[in-house]
């Protein structure tokens, strides 16, 4: 999936997210229209699967954290999300599935996004026999700096 192809974020997308998802080879439960509607309601973002949770109660979405962290996993396999490891017990879901990197604010625990074309590579090792390099993510840890 592109990044245009969820660009229209008009309100009442029920209809088009269920056909985005049914496209994506998922069924489009109520709860995976109801949480697809908070993902991509709005501009691109990262979000966690806590804070999405967290949107989801605010809405009276009825819905666990392990149904959530389910349908990021899914949505992430089906090409609908890009997910972002900022260490090995953390991970955030980008719905911005273009080539792009990323800055992770320490002190804020949020992520800015940055063009592909900022980061430039004078060679990557060659991968191991039979292997390939399918993608390449950076993310670069910052920090308020001191005044």
């Amino acid at each position: 999936m592109h990044d245009n192809d969820l660009a229209d974020r008009s309100p009442s997308r029920t209809p088009c997210l269920t056909a985005v998802l049914r496209m994506a080879g998922l069924r489009p439960t109520r709860q995976r229209v109801a949480l697809a509607e908070l993902l991509f309601g709005g501009p691109h973002r990262h979000v966690s699967a806590e804070q999405l949770h967290g949107e989801a109660n605010a809405a009276d979405v009825n819905v666990s954290l392990a149904t959530i962290y389910n349908t990021l996993h899914q949505f992430h396999e089906a090409g609908l999300l890009r997910e972002v490891a900022i260490d090995a017990s953390r991970s955030y879901f980008d719905t911005d599935t273009s080539d792009h990197h990323h800055f992770f604010v320490e002190d804020e625990q949020r992520m800015i996004d940055i063009p592909a074309s900022s980061v430039e590579f004078k060679a990557l090792p060659n991968p191991p026999k039979g292997m390939e390099v399918a993608h390449v993510d950076v993310v670069i840890r910052v920090r308020k700096a001191p005044v």
